[in-house]
């Protein structure tokens, strides 16, 4: 599956918060031009509609359907704006203790002057003539004078960009240790970069991203702790990469963007949209590198997704980017035959995962048409009429201390309202009565976790549960203690456990439901 979702900058240093997680997925329909007659194992693209849809494009080679993969979603892959929690970019006004202004009252400025494209001198301590003097023979300054937009919408932000860069050439030429000025500096240049077309020679996107860059690096360089500088760094280094294809420049563009994403947790380890950013980034760069190595990048990234997720539960690009590079990893394993360790995850369980997490995305955002394209691929591949069927090891009813050796492995099955356990008919015991004649067989009692009663679903590593990845469902009766068979096995278990209660809190059971009964 070679969809996956990205996440955008997070515009106004507010990533936005996602439970519509929308931050890099801009997802990209599936595929239309595939040829049905080669298909073999649908194929997830990696790109989400142009809306302007997250980052991420990993592609699998095979001819075959292609999901979506969802690159960076209109709102959510923005720059994250200012060094201050606002809700609007923010430029700072260093004459004036540090007050500052949006780029909303700025248009307000431009709208009302007079006519002369420049904004009134109340706006700024600083006149025209000091501030056009700062500018003069300024590279960057030369680009963003250069932009040429066609639209009124486009002409007017692009004033209030230059307008609003103008200010901080003039800020750091006073000072030139001022990091706050270099990163909104920065975000300008960022900004400036999609205000033009791809074709664009003069300036081109590259080269705005480029200056950006460069800008981004001197701020971090004055300001180590400077979180969102990285973030967006990596955003506009992963925006150049892309320019260039599947080339050995791209390939040490997308490390450095990783490497950068990398920072940003390190400094903001709750960021739910660095860390999908980061495995967006992993999963291009999988594309690239040998092929020795790919299997280690993909799952890298599946960690990042995973990562993401469990930050946020409802973090819907995220899950549909795991999704797409589980998909991946299955036909990566059905070319290659695996790495033949004998710990590789059969095709079919991988394929099974992949459907997992793209029919709770499609639950959470079943507006989004690539998690619907995507799912008319993958469904067939779930257990239906169930989202997960597997193995876990349980102790008898109401009795998680009973000795070892009379916990079972057992079958397992998840849906929309409850984990059950499923007892085949030939294990089911069969009671006497006082004549000793056998009467019909009768069900032992089963562990059942009712979806709504569920208060937390952890790993456990209780020292009185059997040997294995443990697993503890905290509901409003009390602890429920499982086994899993691996703790590769125990991540699937946490996942879909926890997604499909989330999917319940947000009131979507009936699509869930309706994904696996029809």
């Amino acid at each position: 599956m070679s969809d996956t979702v990205e996440e955008p900058r997070v515009h106004d240093a507010t990533a936005t918060s996602q439970s519509e997680t929308d931050q890099n997925p801009a997802p990209e329909p599936l595929s239309s031009d595939h040829d049905p007659n080669l298909q073999t194992k649908p194929k997830l693209t990696d790109e989400i509609p142009e809306a302007k849809p997250e980052e991420v494009q990993s592609e699998v080679i095979d001819a075959e359907a292609e999901l979506a993969h969802v690159d960076q979603l209109p709102e959510e892959n923005q720059k994250i704006r200012s060094t201050e929690g606002t809700s609007h970019p923010v430029m700072k006004k260093e004459d004036e203790g540090n007050k500052t202004f949006t780029m909303r009252e700025l248009l307000s400025e431009l709208k009302s002057d007079e006519g002369d494209g420049t904004p009134r001198s109340t706006v700024s301590p600083y006149s025209r003539e000091s501030a056009s003097q700062a500018a003069e023979n300024n590279p960057a300054m030369n680009l963003i004078n250069s932009i040429q937009v066609h639209d009124e919408e486009g002409r007017s932000r692009q004033r209030v960009l230059a307008f609003a860069a103008r200010k901080y050439a003039s800020a750091i030429e006073r000072n030139p240790d001022d990091h706050d000025a270099l990163y909104n500096w920065a975000l300008i240049l960022q900004e400036s970069a999609d205000n033009v077309s791809a074709d664009s020679v003069s300036p081109s996107k590259d080269d705005l991203l480029e200056e950006a860059c460069n800008k981004y690096d001197e701020a971090t360089r004055l300001c180590p702790t400077l979180y969102d500088a990285y973030y967006n760094w990596a955003i506009a280094i992963s925006d150049r990469a892309r320019m260039r294809g599947r080339t050995k420049e791209a390939e040490e563009l997308w490390e450095q963007a990783t490497s950068n994403y990398e920072k940003a947790v390190q400094l903001n380890w709750n960021s739910s949209q660095a860390l999908n950013n980061w495995g967006l980034a992993l999963q291009e760069l999988s594309q690239i590198v040998p092929v020795r190595e790919k299997e280690k990048v993909v799952r890298t990234a599946i960690s990042k997704f995973r990562a993401a997720i469990r930050l946020q539960f409802d973090f819907h690009r995220a899950i549909y980017n795991l999704g797409t590079v589980l998909y991946g990893l299955a036909e990566d394993t059905l070319r290659t035959g695996g790495s033949g360790n004998g710990k590789d995850i059969p095709p079919g369980e991988l394929y099974s995962q992949s459907a997992i997490y793209i029919a709770a995305a499609h639950s959470l955002k079943p507006s989004y048409s690539v998690y619907s394209s995507a799912l008319r691929l993958v469904r067939s591949m779930l257990p239906l009429p169930h989202l997960k069927v597997g193995y876990l090891t349980a102790p008898p009813v109401g009795n998680s201390l009973a000795p070892h050796s009379d916990w079972k492995r057992t079958e397992f099955e998840l849906n929309h309202e409850w984990l059950l356990q499923v007892e085949k008919p030939e294990a089911r015991e069969t009671r006497r009565n006082l004549s000793g004649k056998a009467e019909a067989n009768v069900e032992k009692k089963r562990v059942k976790v009712n979806i709504r009663e569920i208060v937390s679903v952890t790993p456990s590593a209780d020292l009185t549960l059997p040997p294995g990845a443990g697993l503890c469902i905290d509901t409003v009766h009390g602890p429920v203690y499982l086994v899993a068979d691996s703790w590769e096995s125990l991540d699937g278990w946490v996942d879909a456990i926890r997604l499909v209660y989330t999917i319940y809190a947000r009131g979507k059971s009936d699509v869930l439901a309706g994904i696996i009964t029809a």
